[in-house]
């Protein structure tokens, strides 16, 4: 177990700092082209009686023929629908996905935390074919959670044996180039917490296929370490040294021969090796300047002070739990590589940015009112809207009807505002819906109604107008728009 503290002379204790513990499942797996298996619960330990809070989900190789990434373009690609699918019963929304070809990268958090997952950005970056092509390289999540900003960079760097150094030189121009549309924080390196995660494609240099093979079969993984080259990196490259890994005691995940648990048996006979990994670096605490004798350092200075305040008074630490491979999954020549990590932190804001309810019975008779009242300012847009989900919905475009806050809003008082959805937009079938605020600026949820009923039309029903297909809780939206 690896555990990961800011430089503090306080221990954060729940007890003593009011700190709260979030449970994150992350995997990495090079899917090799293939479609996703039928059953994942192991693969995100959905039979644990720990659920986590978080999960993300960093995929390489996802299939990106012309015609299926045309399709994954405007619909769901089988993986991410899979899994939004596997979650969402499970009161998991999907909050961000980023794709650059194969790479694929999806976060999906727990619904009561939704609100408080704010400031939501995306981007990519190409190395293969000199930047042109994006069959390499990263892509990326940032996002503030209670406050705290955390950034997940999924990679797919260089592969062969003798490419060790291009790896390197690949991670560097991604954190030097990879930037994101905020102010705060643009850079990767910004973020209190950053994981760096995917097919690495380190290999394990110099032992021959015998050693190697040897020390696999009787788990005496640790005579390989000295040899894998990103720990060897690690030893030369400032920039590697500042990230953490857990101990890899299990056995590689590449090469397997497909549909077994056999090392690659064709002539090549590539040697096993951990090219799956998952990495985290902790932002260090700041040290004091010493430049703040001019106006320009004096500024600096408070700056800085600020800085040092927010570290003090909310600290964050992460304890990695697990770190291990999924070895039954085999339509990969990759197996899948899982991280579960524990963050605890002092949140830096407990209430959703806007509360809102619906006012009276809803049905598809009568046109809906929703009230909703900011609890605190935010950077308000006219591209808001609130949604009408079913109880249940797997991401943010997953919404029965929607509406902008500025059409049909009138003020009922300086606090609260009054919206209208037309009767024609909510479903005749009815269902157990909740009411969803979301930013344009924050991209993201800020507010969730508590789940009430929308009940049948009592006109549909008389007038004979509810056919089996007639059901808007069913409807089919695009995902693409909101990624």
């Amino acid at each position: 177990m690896e555990e990961t503290e800011e430089q503090s002379d306080d221990t954060s204790t729940k007890e003593n700092h009011g700190t709260d513990t979030f449970r994150l499942h992350m995997v990495t797996w090079n899917v090799a082209t293939a479609d996703p298996p039928d059953d994942v619960s192991s693969l995100l330990h959905l039979n644990s009686p720990k659920s986590p809070d978080l999960y993300v989900i960093g995929l390489q190789e996802v299939y990106s023929g012309p015609l299926r990434f045309v399709s994954d373009s405007v619909f769901d690609d089988p993986w991410s629908h899979l899994l939004m699918s596997t979650l969402a019963s499970r009161e998991y929304v999907k909050v961000a996905s980023v794709r650059m070809q194969g790479l694929l990268l999806l976060f999906f958090s727990k619904l009561r935390h939704v609100p408080f997952i704010r400031d939501v950005r995306t981007t990519y970056t190409r190395t293969g074919m000199f930047g042109y092509w994006g069959n390499k390289g990263a892509v990326s999540v940032r996002l503030s959670f209670y406050g705290h900003t955390l950034c997940f960079l999924n990679c797919h760097l260089a592969a062969h044996m003798k490419y060790a150094t291009a790896r390197v030189n690949e991670f560097e121009y991604i954190m030097e180039t990879q930037t994101f549309e905020c102010e705060k924080d643009p850079s990767v390196l910004d973020h209190r917490l950053v994981f760096w995660f995917g097919d690495l494609n380190f290999r394990i240099q110099d032992h021959g296929m015998h050693f190697l093979r040897s020390s696999i079969n009787s788990q005496k993984y640790n005579l390989l370490w000295s040899n894998d080259q990103l720990m060897m990196m690690k030893k030369k490259v400032e920039a590697l040294q500042e990230f953490e890994e857990g101990p890899l005691d299990f056995q590689p995940t590449y090469k397997f021969d497909l549909n077994s648990d056999t090392y690659d048996s064709s002539g090549k006979k590539r040697k096993p090796a951990w090219t799956d990994r998952i990495l985290w670096r902790l932002r260090p605490k700041p040290s004091p300047r010493e430049d703040e004798g001019s106006d320009n350092g004096l500024k600096l200075g408070s700056a800085l002070l600020k800085e040092l305040d927010k570290f003090t008074e909310f600290p964050l630490k992460i304890t990695q739990e697990l770190y291990t491979s999924r070895m039954e999954y085999s339509i990969s020549d990759h197996k899948p590589v899982i991280g579960v990590f524990s963050l605890e932190l002092r949140k830096m804001y407990e209430t959703p940015l806007v509360r809102l309810w619906p006012e009276g019975d809803w049905s598809a008779d009568i046109d809906a009112i929703v009230f909703y009242s900011p609890q605190q300012p935010f950077p308000s847009s006219s591209w808001d809207w609130i949604g009408l989900y079913k109880v249940g919905f797997s991401s943010v475009s997953d919404y029965i009807t929607y509406t902008w806050v500025k059409d049909n809003e009138a003020a009922f008082n300086d606090e609260l505002m009054q919206m209208f959805i037309s009767k024609e937009e909510i479903p005749v079938r009815g269902g157990d819906c909740v009411l969803c605020y979301y930013s344009s600026t924050l991209r993201s949820i800020i507010g969730i109604s508590e789940p009430f009923k929308v009940y049948e039309s009592k006109v549909a029903l008389e007038e004979g107008l509810m056919p089996e297909n007639l059901n808007g809780l069913d409807q089919i939206v695009s995902d693409e728009f909101w990624k």
